[in-house]
């Protein structure tokens, strides 16, 4: 009995040392929100053409988000729009934009090279702008929504003068036959659908624009935003999935391909597609995976106004950065 006693003594006594080592330490702001909830159903309408014009108004739903948050992030993206610098009258500016809109760190990760990448090829350096969550390693950027990315084309449109500037928007996330999806942990859901996209240039008086989109099916934004003054750029046809969207990756197949090698390159816009495109397709059918289509569509006025803007693209390539989206 006293052997039991001084056993189960010493075991008491062991506990609040046992606990203060085990207790559960504060979450690292680094570290992206997991998925963990199923996305929730944001359409209405009793008819699947109900449905689908009510995710054409590219419907938000942000929950259990706390007004601290709300504030944090309304006050990152005032100051980061208030330090982008007045377009140059007289020389044609680019305006940078890069946007994840899911909360994987893969995302997070390609929006802030990509804004790097973009901005030195565009001469977009005080004009440049990434809206991206946490990382894993920092979470110094207003975080990507379907609302701040609007919010940041109406605050670019402002400053652009609509007959000489363009803008360069990349985004990247998944995506469905809908749209480009919003998704934030378990707090924020949306679709950005093509509609909306092609609304908020034309209200932002963003005549000349640049988009590259980075998701599966994100060929469905082609023929509702093309015009003669876009160039467009997709991962996919509008049937097909993009592939390397794994969250621990550094990139998604395109955006390696594209971002991270071909527009590295001095080479034009058009070529360094084509160069994308190859790559993307020998790595598919390495995997084995269903080709994937990117889609490029130049409008004949950008044929014109695309040369100007890219005199700016460094003489000299530069190599590529963090871990291949393919693994040879």
């Amino acid at each position: 009995m006293g052997k039991l006693w001084a056993g189960t003594a010493a075991l008491l006594a062991a506990i609040p040392a046992l606990s203060q080592s085990s207790a559960p330490r504060p979450p690292d702001p680094n570290q992206p929100p997991p998925h963990t909830a199923p996305f929730p159903d944001l359409g209405s309408g009793k008819t699947m053409a109900e449905r689908r014009a009510s995710y054409e108004l590219s419907p938000e739903l942000r929950r259990g988000i706390g007004a601290g948050e709300l504030r944090v992030q309304g006050r990152r993206l005032d100051t980061a729009l208030a330090a982008l610098q007045p377009q140059r009258p007289g020389t044609p500016d680019a305006y940078v934009l890069a946007i994840a809109l899911d909360s994987d760190p893969v995302f997070a990760r390609e929006a802030r090279e990509a804004a790097r990448v973009l901005s030195a090829r565009y001469g977009a350096a005080g004009r440049t702008l990434a809206l991206a969550g946490p990382d894993g390693a920092r979470d110094d950027a207003p975080h990507g929504s379907i609302t701040a990315l609007r919010l940041a084309i109406a605050h670019i449109g402002s400053l652009m003068d609509g007959g000489e500037d363009v803008l360069v928007l990349y985004t990247t996330s998944h995506g469905n036959d809908l749209g480009l999806a919003y998704h934030w942990g378990d707090s924020g859901y949306g679709v950005l659908s093509p509609r909306t996209l092609k609304e908020a240039l034309s209200e932002a008086g963003i005549r000349r624009r640049v988009l590259i989109l980075s998701a599966c099916y994100s060929g469905v934004f082609v023929p509702v935003v093309a015009t003669p003054d876009t160039a467009i750029l997709t991962a996919a046809a509008s049937t097909r999935s993009s592939f390397g969207c794994v969250a621990e990756n550094d990139w998604t197949f395109f955006g390696d391909a594209l971002i991270n090698r071909a527009l590295r390159q001095p080479v034009g816009l058009e070529e360094a597609a084509r160069m994308a495109g190859r790559s993307v397709a020998e790595w598919e059918a390495k995997a084995r995976f269903l080709a994937s289509l990117p889609q490029v569509s130049i409008g004949m006025n950008a044929r014109a106004w695309l040369p100007v803007i890219e005199a700016a693209m460094p003489r000299e390539g530069s190599r590529p950065v963090g871990r291949p989206a393919f693994a040879e």
